[in-house]
C-alpha cells in the first residue's frame, strides 16, 4: 500500500466528462489499496474568466477580494470530483484551503505556503476516505482566502504530498511527460524517463512549462518524488527524483528556452566601485528582476559597457527607471532590444564532463548564430541570441548533444 497525491490540471478537468475520466484514475488507485489525496485546478478557462470579472468590476481592486473570487474555480472542481467519486461508491469529501488548513503568508495573489496540518486527512485515510483538495489556495494570517499565483495548484499538490509524507505525487496534465526540449519546435525531442529535481528546477525556471518552479523547489527541499504523466493516455510518464536515484546521468538532459527576455546595454558607464549598485538598486526598488549580466573589459580603466537582461514585459519600465537615474549612473547612452531569446542547456552531468560549453559555442558558430550574452552555473549554460535564430539554435544543439530520438 502506498500513499499517493494525484493532481489534475485545468485541461484534465475541463468538463464533466474529463472529471469522470480523472475520477476513474483515482478509482484505480483506490482499488489497488492505496491511500489517495486528489488536488484539482479550476476547469480550463474558468480562472481567466473570473480574473476578467474582477478587472471589469474594479480597475484598482482589493487583492483579498480578488483571491476570494478566483479561488472559487477550484472549489467547484473539488466538489464535482468528490460527487463523482461518491457516485462510483468511493468515500470522498472535498477540502478547501482553510479547512485543512493550508496556512500561507499575507501576500494575497501570490502567497507562499508556511504550514500544512495534514493530520485530519491522514486520520480519514484510516477510514478509507479519499481527500479532494482545492488547489491554488490557503488561508492567510488574517483568516482570509489567499491564492498562490499562476500554477499554484502544482505547488499545492507537492506541499500536500510533503505534509502527508506521500510516497509519490502524480501530476496529471495534457502532456505525457517531460521532454528533452519543446517537441513543437524540435520534432526529434524525446521523453525523459527520469530527471533530477535540480535539473527540473532549472528547466522550469528557464522556460519549460510542464511544472511550476515553486512546486519543484518544494519537492527538492522535502524529497518528494514527482511523476508527470498524461490524463488522456495510459503510459508511463517522467519521474522527478533525487539525483542519487538516477544511475547513469546524461551530460546534457534537456534544452530550455525563454522568449520572455529583453536586453539593455548602458554604454560607457564609469568603471569604479558603486556604479553597479547605482544601476541595479533602482531596478530592485521598482521590483524589476535582472537576470544575465555582462560587463565588458574597460580598455582605459575609466569607462565600460554594462549589458543585462530583464523580463520583456518589464522592458519599458526598466528603461524609464534607468533614464530617470541617468545623472546618478552617468552612462553615455542606453540601448534596448526586445527581440532576443535565452537558450539554455541543462544537465547534472556537466559537473564531471568538460567541453559542454565548447560544444554549444561551436554549434552556434557553425550555424552563423551570434551569442550576445553568456551566463553559467554548475549544471547549466545559457546564451542570449537573436529571436529569429531560436528554432535553428535549438534543433542544432539538440542534435549536437545527442538528444535526438532514434
Amino acid at each position: 500500500m502506498a500513499r499517493i497525491v494525484m493532481k489534475f490540471g485545468g485541461t484534465s478537468v475541463a468538463d464533466i466528462g474529463r472529471i469522470e475520466n480523472a475520477a476513474r484514475r483515482v478509482q484505480r488507485e483506490v482499488e489497488a489499496g492505496h491511500e489517495v489525496a486528489v488536488v484539482v485546478s479550476a476547469m480550463a478557462g474558468v480562472t481567466n474568466q473570473l480574473v476578467g470579472y474582477v478587472q471589469e468590476t474594479s480597475k484598482i481592486y482589493d487583492a483579498r477580494e480578488y483571491d476570494a473570487i478566483v479561488a472559487s474555480g477550484e472549489q467547484v472542481t473539488a466538489g464535482l470530483m468528490a460527487l463523482r467519486l461518491q457516485e462510483m461508491g468511493i468515500s470522498a469529501r472535498s477540502w478547501l484551503g482553510w479547512q485543512i488548513p493550508i496556512r500561507t503568508n499575507e501576500v494575497h495573489g501570490k502567497a507562499r505556503i508556511e504550514d500544512i496540518d495534514g493530520s485530519e486527512i491522514v486520520r480519514r485515510f484510516g477510514e478509507g476516505q479519499v481527500a479532494v483538495v482545492a488547489g491554488f489556495q490557503g488561508v492567510s494570517p488574517n483568516n482570509r482566502i489567499a491564492t498562490l499565483g499562476r500554477g499554484g495548484s502544482d505547488t499545492s499538490a507537492v506541499a500536500v504530498a510533503a505534509a502527508l509524507k506521500a510516497d509519490r505525487c502524480d501530476i496529471y496534465t495534457d502532456v505525457d511527460g517531460v521532454y528533452t526540449t519543446d517537441p513543437r519546435i524540435v520534432p526529434k525531442a524525446r521523453k525523459i524517463e527520469k530527471i533530477s529535481h535540480e535539473e527540473m528546477l532549472e528547466m522550469a525556471s528557464l522556460g519549460a512549462k510542464v511544472l511550476q518552479t515553486r512546486s519543484v523547489e518544494i519537492a527538492m527541499n522535502h524529497g518528494v518524488r514527482l511523476q508527470v504523466l498524461s490524463s488522456f493516455e495510459d503510459k508511463p510518464g517522467t519521474l522527478v527524483v533525487d539525483e542519487e536515484e538516477i544511475v547513469e546521468q546524461q551530460v546534457v538532459s534537456g534544452i530550455a528556452y525563454s522568449r520572455d527576455e529583453a536586453k539593455i546595454t548602458l554604454v560607457k558607464v564609469a568603471d569604479k566601485p558603486g556604479v553597479a549598485a547605482n544601476i541595479f538598486g533602482p531596478l530592485t526598488d521598482a521590483s524589476i528582476n535582472v537576470d544575465m549580466i555582462v560587463q565588458s573589459v574597460s580598455p582605459d580603466g575609466e569607462r565600460t559597457d554594462m549589458t543585462f537582461t530583464v523580463a520583456r514585459t518589464d522592458l519599458d519600465r526598466a528603461v524609464q527607471v534607468l533614464k530617470s537615474n541617468h545623472d546618478k549612473i552617468g552612462y553615455e547612452s542606453l540601448l534596448s532590444d526586445g527581440d532576443v531569446v535565452k537558450i539554455s542547456v541543462i544537465g547534472v552531468g556537466m559537473r564531471s564532463h568538460a567541453g559542454v560549453a565548447q560544444t554549444m559555442f561551436r554549434t552556434l558558430a557553425e550555424k552563423g548564430i551570434n551569442i550576445q550574452v553568456i551566463s553559467t552555473s554548475e549544471i547549466k549554460i545559457s546564451t542570449l541570441v537573436a529571436e529569429e535564430y531560436a528554432e535553428l539554435a535549438m534543433r542544432a544543439l539538440h542534435t549536437a548533444y545527442g538528444l535526438d530520438a532514434a
